[in-house]
């Protein structure tokens, strides 16, 4: 997973001049050595910053070290001018944490306040305009602060990942997934970069990679990846053709961004000229962190990315799909179901783009929806390549980051599990379990006009997603409400 970035982060220490140095110093070192001893490894910058002076130290500090993003730590009640100052100037995500006190037999000399500054710091972030990272609950003692120092490094790698991020698309939005047609000037918002193309240079970059010496080997990997599950072993080296392409055009077009995913129109022009169809190669890429979204849906590879960046594994991307039949729920409720109701479960589907290892027993078959309409049910042959099998069972996470028609941006989140329950159905698919996932559908999904696709992560990624949808400034954030509260459109009568 090395399409996103790696994070060196460092510690400061903030001191109010009427405050004793020293316990600001103390502080600092008794955090770095409890974070050593969690694993959570910190760069601990020797400035203590009481004055403007001190803020130009440390960023002299941090630009020595390489330090893309930062923990400022109120070590006393803090100058609230300069530490926002720092976190102002430095180019970075920021995180602003105080100290617990932590000895009833120390109250005098030993007090901090910083209980109490970080008050004042809030007032000062507001002034600046800024968006650092607080926590839930931001005070505490060394043990306390070291695990949302360690909750902080996700999200520090999504926004670091995002800023030097590339999009690139390969044909127009089909008419008729007309819900992918979004806005694009949002992701320059982001400082996300896209380089929209046609159906015909992709078709370019792949005919000249016909001849690519690389294609017998890669070809290899894939059967080796495949095993039993290599059902048209004379495919592969066509699928290589197609792998190879993206890699070079993306090594080749990143240019001034460091990372970069697709979003490619993928039927039904797509198999008449390919000849295969490209889900495999969509969930190979996506497992080395390089999703690729169906539909040119670049919002849906967005979300998935942002996933992949949360848990450093692979995502995927899904359609909200079907509903669970009645038969099938009775014949598991009393082993499998739980207290989920019928409707709080439903069927996460694609054709076949989720990556190997997230997948139980996956085989290449033919895309069946695309086979009746482009081979009339014949023999398959065009319509094969798709990665098909049932989705592991476990906590899962679905998120997507939107623009609506007006360019403002919206999110929803929502965390459930994959039950251990065959779909009895074709593609990579899965029955999904959220609670209250009714309402869910309809007061969000609906309501709020977000399409079809959906990002999953294979982890309860909501507390990561949420703090990076705050710091990016997304004002709607939704999420499933429990039984009881309402949502704002919500019918009470119902």
């Amino acid at each position: 997973m090395k399409n996103m970035a790696e994070i060196n982060m460092g510690l400061t220490v903030v001191s109010r001049d009427c405050f004793p140095k020293e316990l600001a110093e103390k502080r600092r070192t008794k955090l770095f050595e409890t974070c050593k001893k969690h694993n959570i490894n910190l760069i601990e910058l020797k400035t203590i910053v009481e004055n403007e002076k001190d803020v130009l130290k440390v960023l002299d500090e941090i630009k020595n070290n390489k330090i893309n993003s930062l923990v400022i730590y109120l070590g006393n009640f803090g100058p609230e001018g300069p530490t926002t100052m720092l976190a102002q100037k430095f180019n970075g995500p920021s995180m602003i944490i105080a100290a617990a006190e932590e000895d009833k037999n120390d109250l005098i000399n030993g007090r901090g306040d910083a209980y109490c500054g970080m008050l004042n710091t809030s007032y000062s972030v507001g002034l600046r305009k800024i968006n650092p990272y607080i926590p839930s609950y931001p005070v505490g003692i060394p043990e306390e602060l070291a695990e949302k120092i360690k909750n902080f490094f996700p999200i520090a790698r999504i926004i670091i990942s995002l800023k030097s991020l590339k999009i690139f698309s390969f044909g127009p939005r089909p008419q008729d997934f007309l819900a992918c047609n979004a806005p694009i000037k949002p992701l320059f918002d982001l400082g996300i970069e896209i380089m929209e193309n046609s159906e015909l240079d992709l078709y370019d970059i792949f005919l000249s990679n016909k001849n690519n010496p690389l294609i017998k080997a890669k070809a290899g990997d894939m059967a080796k990846e495949l095993g039993k599950g290599n059902t048209y072993p004379e495919l592969l080296e066509k699928l290589a053709q197609y792998e190879l392409s993206l890699e070079n055009f993306m090594e080749k077009n990143l240019q001034a961004s460091k990372y970069g995913i697709f979003a490619n129109k993928c039927w039904p022009s797509f198999e008449k000229y390919f000849e295969f169809v490209p889900c495999y190669i969509n969930s190979r890429l996506a497992s080395r962190g390089i999703p690729v979204s169906c539909e040119v849906d670049i919002y849906g590879v967005l979300s998935e990315y942002i996933s992949s960046c949360a848990t450093e594994m692979p995502s995927t991307i899904l359609d909200i799909n079907n509903t669970i039949p009645y038969n099938m729920y009775n014949e598991i409720k009393k082993d499998i179901i739980k207290d989920y109701k019928p409707n709080d479960l439903f069927m996460g589907f694609h054709c076949g783009n989720t990556p190997l290892n997230c997948m139980m027993n996956p085989e290449i078959k033919y895309q069946l929806i695309m086979h009746r309409l482009l081979e009339s049910g014949g023999k398959p042959d065009i319509t094969r390549g798709t990665l098909e099998g049932r989705i592991k069972p476990g906590k899962i996470t679905i998120f997507r980051l939107q623009s609506t028609s007006d360019t403002k941006l919206q999110s929803y989140i929502a965390q459930g599990e994959i039950l251990d329950i065959n779909p009895n159905s074709f593609g990579s698919i899965a029955v999904f379990a959220v609670k209250e996932m009714a309402r869910f559908y309809r007061y969000v999904l609906i309501e709020k006009k977000f399409p079809h696709h959906t990002a999953v992560s294979f982890a309860h990624t909501g507390k990561t997603l949420f703090a990076v949808l705050k710091m990016l400034g997304i004002e709607n954030i939704f999420y499933n409400q429990p039984k009881g509260i309402y949502y704002s459109d919500e019918n009470p009568f119902v």
